[in-house]
């Protein structure tokens, strides 16, 4: 039977944690987990419901099964991130790794492996809440220019001059990001794939270059022969322009 549950809160802590999973034990594993810790927990069996939970509430944080029985949660996924929620998947049968890119891909944050401790699931709720509050902190104030660039941190907008916005997925503005705050500088992939919030095995280190060369066709002249995001043999990658900060109003 699908479910919807919400759990207290039990602590001033004003976080509030989705999970999507059609696994009741689950979600009720991941929830009192997660409740003891004090966060405000609300759990759906199917991405119908949690769409209409989104709705209503504000979620900062959702987890989300890729299994969802008959429905793809990559669809899950996508719906949560284009809203702007951050998403850890959680995989199990899926072990594909073409499943896991294509959910950092189109906007999750990190993901799990069944089977998982609560400590790492735990520390990877907290390291990802807190990066979002980082991250909105400091977007209250930067904007980026570069060439004729102009990245508005606050909005999530990239827009060139006589061309106008450029759309940019969660990764691919997190990547941009990276790069702006460190010109000049040659960033390995590790780096790269922290910053891009791409954690975990190191088969994924070449998800680092799909995004790389999904930007590159974004903001480059020529992708093929890039003037920005230039490789740097044996140590990565190094963005080659001049980077200025502004203030949102600037």
């Amino acid at each position: 039977m699908n479910e919807i549950k919400s759990v207290q809160r039990l602590s001033v802590q004003d976080k509030h944690v989705l999970i999507v999973d059609d696994d009741r034990d689950m979600r009720e594993m991941l929830s009192d987990c997660l409740r003891k810790n004090g966060y405000h927990v609300t759990t759906a069996s199917d991405g119908g419901q949690a769409r209409r939970l989104v709705l209503r509430s504000t979620i900062d944080l959702a987890i989300v099964d890729l299994n969802l029985g008959r429905e793809d949660g990559l669809h899950v996924v996508r719906d949560l991130a284009s809203q702007g929620i951050s998403v850890i998947i959680i995989t199990g049968n899926r072990v594909d790794e073409a499943d896991k890119v294509v959910g950092l891909e189109i906007g999750a944050v990190d993901y799990l492996t069944k089977p998982f401790g609560m400590r790492e699931f735990l520390a990877r709720v907290r390291a990802k809440l807190r990066r979002r509050h980082d991250k909105g902190t400091s977007t209250r104030r930067a904007c980026y220019a570069f060439a004729d660039f102009r990245l508005s941190l606050n909005k999530r907008q990239l827009r060139r001059e006589k061309v106008g916005d450029i759309p940019l997925s969660a990764g691919e503005l997190n990547l941009l990001v990276a790069f702006l705050r460190s010109p000049k500088q040659a960033l390995s992939r590790e780096h790269l794939l922290n910053e891009s919030r791409v954690h975990g095995e190191v088969v994924f280190d070449r998800s680092i270059d799909v995004l790389i060369l999904r930007l590159r066709r974004k903001i480059e002249d020529c992708a093929a022969r890039p003037a920005l995001i230039k490789t740097v043999r044996n140590a990565g990658y190094v963005f080659d322009a001049d980077v200025v900060e502004q203030s949102e109003a600037s």
